[in-house]
């Protein structure tokens, strides 16, 4: 990404979560959130004492292009100050705390915001220093914590994963994406008329080189061909090359054999 667009910036979300880092230690790190969080629809980004002075070039350069989250981000001295004007915070960690306290995964959590931003709540998420985390103060101001079901035996995010980690999530919620799509490429989807005119031909193949053996199961095997080609969801180039393959095998059969009529 190499910059910007300004249009893309009038269809970011406005709902979204405030990311709040709290004493980040390295400037590359505070352009990678940028980036993540960018990726992901949100743009409003605080900073409680970050270690480098700020704005600074290396965040810049790392955010790769995500200017309108670094251009806009604001500095505060203290993590209470910085949530002052939020209705609703959560904590990030990535180990368990002596804390009474209801705990999400980054998918609960996201469902939590779109739930508590619809009732007209501004929210934030809290994310600690990359050698410790928050320190319990901190996590002691937000209303839930969030912690992500990794590999108890190795759980390691860099901040900039973290973030990307649990604003994906919230994104994803929040446009209710396809689980599942066929992307097509320049290609485009086939039409029936299309696909029966292959299956015709293959047909006629069939019917030539003698696989129909058993009359009586001939309906069925037809049957049974066209829901193989119905459930692949070909698309027209597709249908090309498997009538082109049809051509081929025919005429190494039979050399002199005419092409078929469609």
């Amino acid at each position: 990404m190499a910059g910007t667009d300004h249009k893309m910036t009038e269809d970011l979300p406005k709902d979204g979560p405030v990311i709040i880092l709290v004493k980040p230690q390295l400037s590359q790190n505070i352009g990678m959130v940028a980036r993540a969080m960018l990726n992901n629809g949100l743009t409003e980004l605080r900073l409680v004492q970050p270690r480098d002075p700020f704005p600074n070039a290396e965040a810049t350069a790392a955010a790769s292009g995500a200017d309108i989250v670094i251009d806009g981000a604001k500095l505060f001295e203290t993590t209470q100050d910085a949530i002052s004007d939020l209705n609703r915070v959560y904590a990030t960690t990535a180990r368990p705390r002596d804390m009474v306290g209801r705990v999400l995964t980054p998918r609960k959590a996201a469902d939590d915001l779109i739930t508590v931003t619809a009732e007209g709540n501004r929210c934030g998420i809290l994310f600690g220093g990359e050698r410790a985390g928050l320190d319990n103060d901190d996590v002691s101001l937000a209303d839930k914590i969030i912690e992500a079901p990794l590999n108890p035996a190795f759980k390691s995010l860099n901040l900039a994963q973290a973030v990307l980690l649990v604003s994906y999530e919230w994104y994803q919620a929040r446009i209710e994406a396809p689980q599942e799509r066929m992307a097509l490429g320049s290609s485009e989807a086939v039409t029936k008329e299309e696909l029966f005119n292959f299956l015709g031909r293959l047909e006629d193949g069939l019917e030539r080189g003698g696989f129909f053996r058993a009359p009586g199961l001939r309906t069925i095997m037809i049957r049974n061909i066209h829901n193989i080609f119905q459930r692949a969801n070909l698309t027209d180039q597709e249908v090309r090359t498997l009538q082109g393959m049809i051509v081929a095998l025919q005429r190494n059969r039979s050399p002199n054999l005419p092409p078929r009529e469609g």
